[in-house]
């Protein structure tokens, strides 16, 4: 009897009883080789029963000792080894057991029911777990009682031991149908498995991937896990780290592809990165699931990397709907098209699947009316993505020979901005725009339109009030302008309106400061000796504007702000073209006086890093030097004997700036003399700039010290005096050619008649190998000044039949660098 009680004994321990027991039915249930409770009774010839499986080792035993089989009880030997099954005894042991099976459960739900104790918990779990792995009868008490969702509310436990006790019981009540799978997911089961998924414990982490897993095999699982915000998301993290955990990694993923299963939770999986499911659904879906699905794609925003794949996946198919599809798929196309053409790689994968032939065609004027404003404003939305997408549309084929920028194609286009609404007028203007940034594709886009004759409606766009048109329009001229700026300029001379409304956007509205530069720009660019335009600019007052703003500008000091450089050149292009009208507009004269222009501009040539204000800059102050010689006073004085002592001896009254080039009274605010102020020294320092248009522009401002009209050994005096001598010769020894190479062998030949320069000259052999070479390479006229300044180096002999052995110091058979100044655009 002591071994028969060792097993309820036992059960007691491990908490699968709860100390009572019944021990006249207990021993006969029990078997006496295992001592526990029989599943299947066998008899023997002895009439004891005994587990079936032990007493046939137990016969094997025997065998193997060398004596026959005998009964463990009796210990007397049978005869035959027969193993009889006793039905009665193994149907009442089932009773038993279920009846007690149940008990137990019914006292585990007490337990799950109330606030129980860690001990407590752990045994109804454990119990519920037993129950439902015990057979049939249990799991129907496990459900009918509610205890898989009772063990569900375990996970909430504060202990761990509890909380992974309830995870394992609810693996395996995972195993079986979905019905169980949906019953222990109810409340907050799924919510907190997931919660456990983002935790540090490993054991916790890697149990709840498992459930997971397991419930998600059903398809109202499914829905829950997706409905939760940020579950989707968390399993993609966890199926991500393979390199950190396999298993878990695995599990994971096998979630997620159970979840893509699911077509309802296609829309949640594409919200939470995962797009895969919904683009299958809609690449196999049927015409109306189609719309259904593009309209929620359509919805969502992606990242970078997911519109590169509705791309690839998708692209032509949209392409297809945009050119066949109802009006209702259309505008659903459109939409998401839009929305993965704005990034440049998606876009250049939609030009791949050929998007934009059904594009062109939808837009195309000949089929305008068939369909609504607002798809051909989502078309040429399209349309101005993919332009930008950075790819040379010279060369994509978009039907037999033609490509986007082909005539043809152009001007259909253009014509359509003439004949739509602003929103579409908008997208094409940036279309175009976009199309005129690349120099691959500009030329194409201006030799249009200039064939369409479209310039004019195009400036037209300066006065609309749509301001998102305007400021597209505003951006394609200022990009044309260097194409186009004299068919610019004619629609502006031939409408003062279009102009004032040009300086108005620029100067006079506080508002897109984009619209604002790009209208800067533009009339930057405007061809700057159109007298025409600069005396209407004079009339509504923008010099004075933009002076004051130049002046600005320089006192915040140039270079400090991106945005200010880039306004300072525009300003400067458009201040410095009264510098090339000063002699036929004398109201030109008095606005450069009376903001001393001479001097700004001299001021502007100390910003080395904006070489286009200084070329700019130099070339002004070219042109106000220019005029000098023509408003210089002369002065007068009462004896003509004080004068020529005067001017033997180089002195001046006190009373005047006498100016020895210009022989007169000067200074830099009235006659734009460039002697007074730093202005020789700044444009000689500009000599040896690295941009050689620079140091042109600055060696062109000093040759008005030696033109025509001035005393010419006096300029030279002032050049040596700056230091400027040297950095002009080390020009021409550098062997120019074209405009530069006449200038400054022009600037030689002038400076070497001074003879004692021309005496230290003679014995420089690079100077006079550079002559030489201007001499035998040079044009016409640089020839011939090439071979007087030989001359003066003694390096060709004179004859008096040719040329004077004393050249004039005022003039020269030579002749003057004005008509050639006039010429330099």
């Amino acid at each position: 009897m002591e071994r028969h009680r060792q097993g309820p004994r036992r059960q007691e321990e491990d908490g699968s009883d709860d100390g009572r027991e019944d021990d006249g039915v207990l021993s006969a249930f029990v078997c006496p080789i295992t001592m526990q409770v029989m599943r299947d009774p066998v008899v023997i010839e002895t009439g004891h029963a005994y587990e079936r499986d032990a007493i046939a080792r137990w016969f094997d035993e025997c065998r193997e000792l060398g004596r026959g089989p005998c009964c463990p009880i009796t210990m007397q030997e049978v005869r035959r080894a027969d193993l009889r099954p006793v039905l009665a005894l193994r149907a009442a042991i089932e009773e038993w057991a279920d009846r007690r099976q149940g008990d137990e459960l019914r006292r585990a739900c007490q337990w799950l029911a109330k606030d129980a104790t860690e001990k407590e918990a752990v045994r109804a779990i454990g119990c519920a777990a037993r129950g439902w792995s015990g057979g049939r009868a249990g799991r129907c008490v496990v459900r009918g009682e509610g205890m898989m969702q009772m063990v569900g509310g375990m996970l909430r436990s504060g202990s761990a031991v509890v909380r992974l006790r309830a995870l394992e019981a609810i693996q395996e009540f995972a195993k079986e149908t979905d019905q169980d799978r949906e019953a222990v997911s109810q409340g907050d089961t799924i919510r907190t498995i997931v919660k456990f998924i983002d935790c540090e414990d490993c054991q916790e982490r890697e149990l709840a991937v498992s459930v997971l897993c397991d419930l998600s095999k059903s398809e109202v699982v499914c829905g829950k896990i997706s409905e939760l915000n940020g579950a989707v998301l968390i399993l993609s993290k966890v199926a991500g780290s393979k390199a950190n955990n396999p298993t878990i990694a695995e599990k994971a993923e096998k979630t997620l592809q159970n979840l893509d299963k699911c077509e309802k939770n296609a829309v949640q999986m594409a919200e939470n990165g995962r797009l895969e499911p919904l683009l299958n659904l809609l690449i196999e879906g049927s015409p109306e699931k189609q719309l259904l699905i593009a309209s929620s794609l359509e919805k969502i925003v992606l990242s970078n990397d997911l519109k590169i794949l509705v791309a690839q996946r998708v692209g032509s198919l949209f392409a297809g709907v945009v050119e066949k599809g109802n009006l209702e798929a259309k505008e659903v196309a459109f939409k998401v098209l839009e929305h993965i053409s704005t990034n440049a790689e998606s876009a250049k994968v939609l030009i791949e699947e050929h998007v934009i032939l059904p594009l062109f065609r939808v837009l195309s004027i000949n089929r305008a009316n068939l369909l609504p404003p607002r798809l051909q404003e989502a078309a040429a939305a399209v349309l101005a993505n993919l332009v930008a997408s950075g790819v040379d549309f010279g060369t994509v084929p978009l039907d037999g020979d033609r490509t986007l920028v082909s005539e043809d194609i152009v001007h259909s286009l253009l014509h359509l901005i003439s004949n739509t609404s602003p929103p579409i007028q908008c997208k094409l203007l940036e279309f175009f725009d976009t199309l005129s940034s690349s120099t691959g594709t500009v030329v194409s886009i201006v030799s249009a339109i200039k064939s369409s004759g479209a310039i004019t409606n195009l400036v037209q766009f300066v006065e609309s009030d749509h301001q998102e048109s305007r400021l597209a329009s505003l951006k394609l001229l200022y990009k044309i302008s260097f194409h186009m700026d004299h068919e610019i300029a004619q629609v502006f001379r031939a409408s003062p309106t279009l102009l004032g409304c040009l300086v108005e956007v620029t100067f006079l509205n506080d508002g897109n400061t984009d619209e604002q530069h790009a209208a800067l720009q533009i009339l930057a660019n405007l061809p700057k000796r159109d007298k025409h335009l600069t005396r209407e600019l004079m009339e509504q007052g923008a010099f004075k504007i933009v002076a004051r703003k130049v002046l600005s500008i320089c006192r915040r000091e140039a270079g400090s702000d991106i945005y200010d450089n880039a306004v300072l050149e525009g300003l400067v292009k458009v201040l410095a073209r009264i510098t090339y009208v000063l002699r036929d507009e004398p109201r030109c004269i008095s606005l450069a006086r009376e903001y001393n222009l001479a001097a700004l501009f001299t001021s502007l040539l100390r910003f080395n890093s904006l070489e286009e204000v200084q070329l700019v800059s130099a070339k002004a102050l070219m042109n106000l030097s220019l005029e000098s010689k023509y408003l210089t006073t002369t002065p007068k004085f009462d004896e003509p004997e004080h004068k020529s002592k005067l001017a033997l001896f180089g002195r001046k009254p006190s009373s005047f700036q006498f100016c020895p080039v210009h022989s007169g009274v000067c200074s830099i605010r009235g006659s734009f003399c460039i002697l007074d102020g730093k202005a020789v020294e700044r444009l000689v320092h500009c000599l040896n700039h690295g941009n050689k248009k620079v140091s042109e522009a600055a060696l062109a401002a000093l040759c008005t010290l030696l033109e025509d009209e001035v005393e010419i050994l006096e300029g030279v005096l002032v050049l040596h005096r700056a230091n400027g001598i040297a950095p002009i010769f080390d020009i021409l020894k550098e062997n120019p050619t074209g405009s530069l190479q006449h200038r400054v062998t022009w600037a030689v030949e002038r400076i070497l008649r001074a003879e004692e320069i021309a005496k230290a000259a003679s014995t420089d052999g690079s100077l006079g190998s550079a002559l030489v070479h201007a001499f035998q390479h040079g044009d016409s006229r640089t020839r011939r000044i090439a071979e007087a300044a030989l001359k003066h180096v003694e390096k060709i002999p004179i004859f008096s039949q040719i040329i004077d052995k004393r050249p004039s110091m005022r003039g020269s058979s030579m002749g003057s660098m004005e008509r050639f100044y006039k010429l330099d655009r």
